[in-house]
């Protein structure tokens, strides 16, 4: 069975007022097949965690680890985490120009797997995926993103998680900007992947809403760069009566 463990993870930017301790001290593990929500507010470091899953070079990781089946993810590329099995959804996905949807997807797969993969097999593949996720044909000969609603591009996203098959996917804030017919569209996308695959989860949000259509196993609260307090499905529930006012006292924490 599939593990990624993050311990005692220190992340720092580099800012016009120097450096910013984000990060401090994040310890997570998540098992193949679970899902867990990181809830938080705005500022918290819950981006700077996927992010720094990921491997964006704007984050520079001070101390910890962060472990693939055993092998340390911080010394990979970030090409390299995605052949090992890692996905980011990204909060702002990024247009591509020039570059389809379909030339996007088979040489992402390719990339991953070692080989392309079976032509015909693989059209049948993507077509039965954009149909699963409501997106018209024609999308795939139209460029990455490029002209794309915010739905669209969320849905664009789960089309990449449903065909590249990853170990573990981050999602950041994939809600953001959805209206509740494309929320329910791409939560579907979300736990047929996980149904397909089992793959592992982790759901960063600041609202409850998505929860109600992709059931956590464990809620994490994040707050001040570490993990405040964690339980299950009732943390989110509590969160959405209370908010997160009682977690935001005052850090001597320069």
């Amino acid at each position: 069975m599939s593990v990624l463990e993050i311990k005692d993870l220190h992340v720092s930017v580099e800012t016009d007022q120097g450096t910013k301790q984000i990060l401090r001290g994040v310890d997570l593990t998540i098992n193949e097949g679970e899902i867990h929500a990181i809830m938080g507010p705005n500022g918290s470091g819950k981006s700077t965690l996927a992010y720094t899953i990921a491997g964006h070079p704007k984050y520079h990781v001070e101390s910890g680890s962060i472990l693939l089946d055993g092998a340390e993810v911080l010394k990979m590329t970030v090409d390299a985490r995605a052949r090992a099995g890692l996905f980011l959804a990204m909060q702002y996905p990024v247009e591509i120009p020039g570059v389809t949807v379909t030339n996007f997807l088979r040489t992402a797969k390719t990339a991953i797997e070692g080989e392309a993969p079976p032509i015909r097999t693989w059209i049948k593949d993507v077509r039965q995926a954009m149909t699963d996720l409501r997106m018209d044909k024609a999308f795939a000969e139209r460029n990455v993103n490029e002209g794309f609603s915010g739905g669209e591009k969320k849905r664009n996203e789960i089309l990449q998680l449903e065909l590249l098959k990853p170990k573990f996917a981050v999602l950041d804030e994939t809600d953001s900007g959805l209206d509740v017919d494309a929320l329910k569209i791409v939560s579907e996308g979300v736990n047929r992947a996980k149904t397909n695959t089992g793959l592992g989860l982790l759901l960063i949000t600041h609202y409850t809403r998505i929860l109600r259509y992709i059931h956590p196993d464990f809620v994490h609260v994040f707050v001040n760069g570490r993990i405040a307090e964690q339980g299950g499905p009732e943390l989110a529930d509590r969160l959405e009566d209370e908010g997160y006012d009682r977690f935001l006292v005052p850090s001597n924490v320069g």
